[in-house]
C-alpha cells in the first residue's frame, strides 16, 4: 500500500479527551494510545495535521491564547511520549455564522489550505475523527476518511462511515488501515 501523504486528525476526542470547550491546558488529557498511533505516523513519515472546530472562541467562551495554550500542552505531552504533530489549523468560527465560513467541518476550507501548503493531492490524504463531519471532507475532496467509534458515537453516523467510509475502534486501528498493517485494537 502506498504510504499516506498526510494525515489529518480531529483534536477533542481523536488526541485529547473531549471535555467541552477546553481551555485550561491543565485539563488537557491525551486518549490512551494516541501519542504513540501519531508517533507510528511520525516514524513512518507521514505528516499529521490537527484540523479542529474551535466555535468556544466564537461563542466567548475562551479566546485564540487559551486555545493556543491548550494546545502547546497537547504538544507537550506528545512530545514527552515521542510523537510530534507538524502543523495545525483551526475554524474559531461558530456553527450558526452567516453567511457560514467554509473553514468550520464538515466544510473542506482548512483541508484545501492544508493540502495546498503541503502539495498534497487529496486522494494521498486521510482524514480521522470521532464525528462524520471530521471526516465528510474526505468524502468531498477524495480522500479516505475513518470514523473512530466509540461510546459516544451517533449510531447514524456510524452507520454512514460504515458505507461511506472506513470505521475504527480508535487511533492506534485507524493507523493500522492507514499504513496497511493488521490491526491491534
Amino acid at each position: 500500500m502506498k504510504r499516506p501523504g498526510i494525515a489529518f486528525l480531529d483534536r477533542d476526542g481523536t488526541i485529547i479527551r473531549d471535555v467541552h470547550y477546553i481551555s485550561d491546558p491543565d485539563a488537557v488529557e491525551l486518549i490512551a494510545g494516541a501519542a504513540q498511533a501519531i508517533a507510528r505516523l511520525n516514524t513512518a513519515g507521514v505528516p499529521v495535521a490537527v484540523v479542529t472546530n474551535q466555535s468556544g472562541i466564537g461563542r466567548g467562551y475562551y479566546d485564540v491564547e487559551d486555545y493556543e495554550r491548550v494546545h502547546a500542552r497537547m504538544l507537550d505531552l506528545l512530545a514527552g511520549e515521542g510523537a510530534h504533530v507538524d502543523a495545525s489549523y483551526y475554524c474559531p468560527h461558530t456553527p450558526d455564522l452567516v453567511p457560514p465560513c467554509d473553514c468550520r467541518k464538515p466544510r473542506p476550507g482548512l483541508f484545501e489550505r492544508a493540502l495546498a501548503d503541503t502539495g498534497t493531492a487529496p486522494r494521498d490524504a486521510w482524514f480521522v475523527g470521532d464525528r462524520l463531519r471530521d471526516i465528510t471532507p474526505a468524502l468531498l475532496l477524495g480522500g479516505h476518511g475513518i470514523l473512530l467509534v466509540g461510546e459516544d458515537t451517533p449510531t447514524s453516523e456510524a452507520e454512514e462511515a460504515e458505507r461511506e467510509a472506513r470505521t475504527a475502534r480508535s487511533l492506534a486501528e485507524a493507523v493500522d488501515l492507514m499504513l496497511g498493517a493488521p490491526g491491534e485494537g
